[in-house]
């Protein structure tokens, strides 16, 4: 392994930086986006039962600010759901990052083995016609470490994102229906 980050040469750094930053993103969101930071079970079954009007409410959680806003404001239909978009997209914070990891990963290796075949042809010798076995060692090693490197890092945050988004799906899916049991509340008491 050592040798494939010593042979990328200068691309290590931003392939790093991409590395970094995917398993950054991977990790918070895991965090943040557990159910109970959503919308824990207790607040599942006070929807499910109509009673979530009355139930002690965690504004920490996407779920509790929903119902918070709904009964500090009052909105309409279309206020209230555009609040829990606005909650749903806060879910997504981030993730763009990881869409550009994906993509910037592959191309810099992409970059990395252009540059070292660029460097094994410019080494050849106009008099022998052979290469410089110095120059065509150190650009093969640039070529397949950059691209080892750059597949190594976006497919596992490929993984990562598209584990991620479906979770997002999931949960906003959770959120929709409790925006949908409140306006049945709503017009209930109206």
């Amino acid at each position: 392994m050592f040798g494939i980050v010593e042979g990328a040469g200068y691309f290590i750094y931003p392939l790093a930086v991409c590395s970094l930053l995917g398993v950054i993103i991977i990790v918070e969101r895991l965090i943040a986006l557990r159910k109970s930071a959503i919308i824990p079970d207790d607040l599942v079954d006070a929807f499910v039962s109509g009673d979530v009007l009355n139930q002690k409410i965690d504004a920490g959680t996407v779920g509790g600010r929903i119902v918070l806003f709904y009964k500090s404001n009052d909105p309409d239909e279309e206020g209230l759901k555009a609040f829990a978009r606005l909650q749903v997209n806060e879910m997504e914070r981030g993730l763009f990052i990881l869409d550009i990891v994906i993509a910037a990963a592959p191309l810099l290796g992409l970059l990395g083995t252009v540059t070292g075949l660029v460097g094994v042809f410019s080494g050849f010798s106009e008099t022998t016609g052979m290469p410089d076995p110095a120059a065509f060692v150190k650009g093969i090693a640039l070529a397949l470490s950059t691209t080892v490197l750059g597949l190594a890092i976006a497919i596992p945050a490929l993984i990562g994102n598209a584990y991620l988004m479906r979770r997002v799906e999931s949960l906003a899916a959770k959120i929709e229906v409790g925006v949908e049991r409140l306006i049945d509340i709503s017009k209930k008491n109206s």
